[in-house]
């Protein structure tokens, strides 16, 4: 038996097969990991990492099986999938995962089946069953990685409190305490909606005051240019990639010459790129067309402004907003013996679907010293928008 201090939920048990998946090297690297990426160079609170939030999820998760009734085979399984689910996150979270082919969960599944957690959860349960939920099939994988998950009601908690934003504040006990397995199906009680309507407002307001930041969005998108320099020069491997920590990164990035070196270094000094164009996405017909440029198209407006500019085409950053997708919306909600979606349940639900759109926008930033050189450019014609 073993007590971790948490800083969000106090006291957190582990049992002794718990203590030995986060003693393995795989799931201590977590803790050089930072939940929020470059974050902190907005919120300097922001040094949390991946393995706090691995151990806050399985708390949650635990009282979440504890509330369902689950038996003590099932919550145990539970308990060691919500510590495993983020295994696979490469350096610095989600901003890493942009530049890669695959996605965290998928390197989660490899990373699980080719280390020794996969032959130490193989001593109590089924790694395939392990698989499942992690990757957020059936109703144990809902409360995992599902409509209203504990994944979900951690980090939101987590990220308020160490960035200082108040926005990220839910009721977690309301959450839980009514959510119920309905023939295989993970359901909230109506009288959860305000509840689970709190915790969709929450993420609303936390992506342009953190996880869409102007300024964070700066930062990772310079970090991102960075680290596919690293992978095409094969200093960093991709299949490899979850074996890396933030420090592996940043070192290799600091002991390479020229423009990646140059990169690191306006990260460490905190020399940014400037914003010299922004296009809302709630300002033009088919925002959505946005989200469906690819990579050689954004890479074929960087070349063309820069052509105009006379810059290096390496100084110029096109970054593209992550599509605002609220999957709590589509959480299953038992009214009356029938089974509605919160999205035709809740009109404010439906509400916040129509206006997602209103904090993303598309940018462009360049180096300050070529700041005022765009002045002059219709930035909107190199970008082919529908009309």
């Amino acid at each position: 038996m073993k007590f971790i201090r948490d800083s969000v939920h106090g006291d957190l048990q582990l049992e002794e097969f718990e203590v030995r998946l986060t003693d393995t090297p795989e799931i201590q690297r977590l803790r050089r990991i930072k939940q929020l990426g470059f974050t902190y160079l907005v919120y300097p609170g922001a040094n949390h990492s991946r393995f706090e939030h691995s151990i806050g999820t399985m708390y949650l998760a635990s009282r979440l099986a504890r509330s369902l009734q689950l038996d003590e085979d099932t919550h145990n399984l539970v308990r060691s999938c919500a510590i495993l689910h983020d295994a696979g996150h490469g350096p610095f979270s989600h901003v890493s995962e942009r530049v890669l082919d695959s996605s965290h969960e998928e390197l989660t599944s490899k990373l699980i089946k080719e280390s020794q957690l996969g032959d130490i959860l193989s001593e109590k349960f089924s790694v395939k069953e392990v698989l499942k939920v992690i990757n957020g099939e059936g109703p144990l994988g809902q409360m995992i990685s599902g409509e209203l998950d504990v994944d979900r009601m951690d980090y939101l908690l987590r990220d308020s409190y160490y960035t200082g934003v108040a926005y990220g504040v839910i009721d977690v006990e309301r959450l839980i305490s009514n959510m119920k397995l309905d023939d295989e199906l993970l359901l909230l009680r109506s009288k959860g909606v305000q509840a689970a309507e709190s915790m969709l407002l929450a993420r609303y307001f936390m992506y342009p005051s953190v996880y869409q930041h102007h300024t964070t969005r700066i930062v990772n998108s310079m970090f991102r240019r960075c680290l596919g320099k690293l992978l095409e020069k094969n200093v960093i491997k991709e299949h490899e990639i979850y074996s890396y920590d933030d420090i592996d990164i940043i070192s290799s990035a600091r002991s390479e010459e020229g423009y990646i070196q140059n990169m690191m270094g306006r990260l460490d000094t905190r020399q940014l790129y400037k914003r010299v164009y922004s296009l809302k996405l709630d300002d033009i017909s088919h925002p959505k067309s946005i989200f469906q440029m690819s990579n050689s198209t954004i890479q074929k407006v960087e070349e063309e402004i820069a052509d105009d500019l006379d810059v290096d085409k390496d100084f110029i950053l096109v970054d593209v907003p992550e599509y605002p997708v609220f999957h709590e919306m589509t959480t299953p909600v038992s009214v009356n013996g029938d089974i509605i979606m919160l999205g035709d349940v809740s009109h404010l639900v439906m509400a916040l679907k129509d206006v997602r759109f209103n904090h993303a926008d598309l940018c462009i930033y360049l180096p300050e010293e070529y700041a005022e050189q765009p002045s002059g450019l219709n930035f909107i014609d190199y970008l082919n928008i529908p009309d």
